[in-house]
């Protein structure tokens, strides 16, 4: 009995010092990292998956934080207005064929309501931002409805058309106002998660939306000339979050519940591309508005495509902003600038893709004289002209 038991114990003796020594030698012939790339550890594969799960939920958290935090701040804005309806059975008469006189057309008016675009509160007294684009129709009535429902009366609204920005002046209800918090647009990332709230198609409110940022320093017309203004928005913030007809003029955010960019546009040519004003500019106008109680914004008063490096070597001519159209009696216009122009310089700084002329103008004031430097059928000139004020 005491010999059998001497030799299991020699037996699990030398299985343990084989096992130790094989170790060894394997570690020292392949090395853990190697089986480690070949053959990933049980172990490892569970804890990947589980970093994995980890993020998911972070991320899906965070959305849900924001969404609760902001959506609040978060109104729709709608509008009233009469409108004429042509009643089009009246327009057909077959007896006209006959001689008869033909009956005049039957016109009703309707009172129509409709939900038409977001915006959110930039302050609890009252203060509410929003697209100028929503705001377009002069002669109509604007109301705002909160998160809660209530109802609130427009008092005042101040249009900026150079940005595609309005600001709206509301009567707080009783439970007040909740302000959003602005965030800083100057460091974003392709890539960085963004959330859009605003009310859907002008039906559904309260809509959550959530992407990435596809693209910076995007450019998107904005203005009409028809109205008198053209101006084109340069550095929008691209985006795959979807941003629907009724979204506009609601906040994009970061995942600090920060609002970064305006929802302001969607592409109609493509899917899943929406464009957003970044929060600086807004944040720029807000600053002019509470100094001055307006917007004071410098205007030139043209319509232009920023041509890029590649554009302008294809094409031998300078880089700078090619004219498309000038707006009438536009400093533009009084200065002598022509459409097809291109403009080069302004002041001595160049114009390229990092510096836009919408931006570069921006950081003027209302009456300055700036310095065109122009190229126009292969040569170029220099013209001055003063900045005056946008109208609305």
């Amino acid at each position: 009995m005491k010999v059998k038991k001497w030799l299991t114990a020699l037996a699990v003796a030398v299985v343990l010092i084989v096992g130790v020594l094989g170790g060894a030698v394997g570690d020292r012939l392949l090395g853990d990292s190697w089986l480690d790339k070949w053959l990933p550890r049980k172990s490892d594969i569970v804890d990947g998956q589980r970093e994995v799960i980890r993020e998911v939920l972070q991320e899906e958290n965070a959305v849900i934080r924001v969404v609760e935090e902001v959506t609040p701040s978060v109104v729709t804005v709608g509008v009233k207005k009469t409108q004429k309806i042509i009643d089009s059975s009246s327009l057909f008469d077959p007896f006209g064929f006959f001689g008869r006189p033909r009956t005049q057309p039957e016109v009703e008016e309707r009172q129509i309501e409709q939900n038409i675009g977001s915006g959110f509160i930039i302050d609890a007294s009252g203060l509410i931002v929003t697209n100028k684009h929503v705001m377009d129709d002069l002669g109509a009535e604007y109301r705002v409805i909160t998160y809660q429902d209530d109802e609130l009366k427009v008092e005042k609204i101040y249009r900026d058309p150079i940005n595609d920005m309005a600001i709206l002046k509301v009567s707080p209800p009783a439970s007040g106002l909740k302000p959003v918090r602005l965030g800083d647009s100057s460091n974003l990332r392709v890539g960085q998660v963004v959330i859009a709230i605003g009310t859907a198609l002008g039906e559904f409110r309260s809509t959550v939306t959530t992407g990435v940022i596809s693209g910076l320093g995007r450019g998107i017309n904005a203005g009409s000339p028809f109205g008198g203004l053209s101006e084109r928005l340069d550095n929008v913030i691209q985006t795959d979050a979807a941003i629907n007809p009724g979204n506009s003029g609601g906040p994009l955010l970061n995942s600090s519940s920060e609002v970064i960019g305006v929802s302001v546009a969607m592409s109609q040519a493509g899917e899943n591309i929406g464009f957003a004003i970044p929060i600086n500019l807004v944040k720029e106008s807000i600053e002019t508005f509470n100094t001055t109680g307006k917007f004071s914004r410098p205007f030139l008063g043209v319509r232009y495509q920023m041509l890029d490096k590649r554009t302008a070597i294809l094409n031998s001519v300078p880089q700078g902003a090619y004219i498309v159209e000038i707006v009438i009696d536009s400093p533009a216009d009084k200065a002598g600038v022509k459409e097809n122009d291109i403009i080069i310089k302004i002041d001595g700084r160049q114009l390229d893709e990092d510096n836009g002329l919408t931006e570069v103008i921006a950081k003027k004031k209302v009456g300055d004289e700036a310095s065109l430097e122009i190229y126009r059928n292969g040569e170029e000139i220099k013209l001055k002209v003063k900045l005056e004020e946008a109208g609305e």
